[in-house]
Order: structure tokens, then sequence, then C-alpha cells
């Protein structure tokens, strides 16, 4: 197998990958996008709300924000936010309880507050992957095949990762898997003549 970039800025990379099948391409982009463990904003509580907002629409808004972690291993991750109008709430101001764990950008828009309006609340991060719900998906990744053993991949991140770690967590999670498997078919009793 060879891999040789053909590009790399931000959260995207595109490589070549020779001397692969396409079912492993395929187990490559399914495992990067369904099965590497990122966190997201999974359980919000609000105390407060008087904006013009639903709680259920600021909560699937809350869900979509990536999560950076600094090789956190916490199961749950607490994040409050408090803010009064007149305001426009961003994801910054989101404050995590552990500084391991945070937003991955400051700027996306939440909603905005008018005068008198408030909200206050809290929500859990917890690690999950893409194959449980979209939020805790880390990142597309797709191929397009030149040639029976060769094809160009892309990969872009949703910031969680950077895009070599997003594809060195795939590669873990698959090697991984393999263990597991053989650990079970060493397991499994071989058939005797008698059986």
């Amino acid at each position: 197998m060879n891999i040789s970039v053909i590009s790399e800025k931000g959260n995207r990379i595109e490589f070549l990958l020779r001397g692969t099948s396409i079912a492993f391409s395929n187990l490559l982009r399914r495992y990067a996008m369904g099965q590497v463990p990122v966190y997201a904003l999974d359980r919000v509580v609000f105390y407060e709300n008087s904006s013009a907002l639903f709680d259920e629409y600021i909560a699937h808004r809350i869900g979509q924000i990536p999560i950076l972690s600094e090789s956190g291993k916490a199961d749950e991750v607490i994040f409050t936010l408090e803010a009064e109008g007149p305001a426009v709430v961003m994801s910054k101001d989101l404050k995590s309880t552990d500084s391991k764990i945070k937003v991955a950008l400051d700027n996306i828009p939440l909603l905005k507050l008018l005068e008198g309006q408030n909200i206050r609340l809290e929500a859990k991060a917890r690690m999950g992957i893409g194959r449980q719900h979209a939020k805790f998906q880390p990142g597309l990744v797709s191929y397009e095949i030149l040639s029976p053993n060769e094809l160009k991949f892309k990969v872009e991140s949703f910031l969680q990762l950077e895009p070599r770690e997003l594809l060195a967590r795939t590669a873990e999670t698959i090697e991984q898997r393999c263990e597991e498997l053989e650990s079970k078919l060493s397991d499994i009793k071989k058939p005797t003549e008698s059986d």
C-alpha cells in the first residue's frame, strides 16, 4: 500500500492510495465517518429561556457545535451557558468544566436575545460515534476510483480532529476490531471428527 498526499490545507486533505482494494477503501471511508469516537453536546437542560426560540430548536443547534478534545477521556463534560439580552449568543459563550474539552469554533451564532430576554442552560457532552448519530460524525470521507489499484481520497474534518488525526484514529479503530475478531476466533472450539 502506498499513500501520497496531493494537498493539505486547514481541515481538508487529499491523497492517492495505491495498492489496495476498493473493499478496503470503503472500509476506511465508513470507519472514518461512523466508528471514530468524538465528543458532542448530547443533553441540554434549560433553567431559563425567554428568547423567541423553542428549547428544542436551541438544543438541536447546540448539538451540532463541534467539540474539540485535547486528549480528554472524561465520560461526560458539562457545558454551561448564561446570557442576557440584547446580545447575539455565540458558541464561545458555552463554558466547559474541563479545559481540555471545549468548542472547536468560537464564532457560531446560536441565537439573538432582545432587551429583557435571557437564557440559562446546562449541556452534557459525551463521546459517541457517527453510526449512533450524525452529531458524533468527525468528518466526511469520499474517494474516486482512478484505476482498480489507485484511488483518490478526500477527507474533510468537522474540526473535532485534524484530518491526519482522524485517519490515524480510523486505522487504530480498524486494528482494534481486527484484534477483537482474532481473539474471538481463537476462542471458538474447533470441531472434532465426532461432531
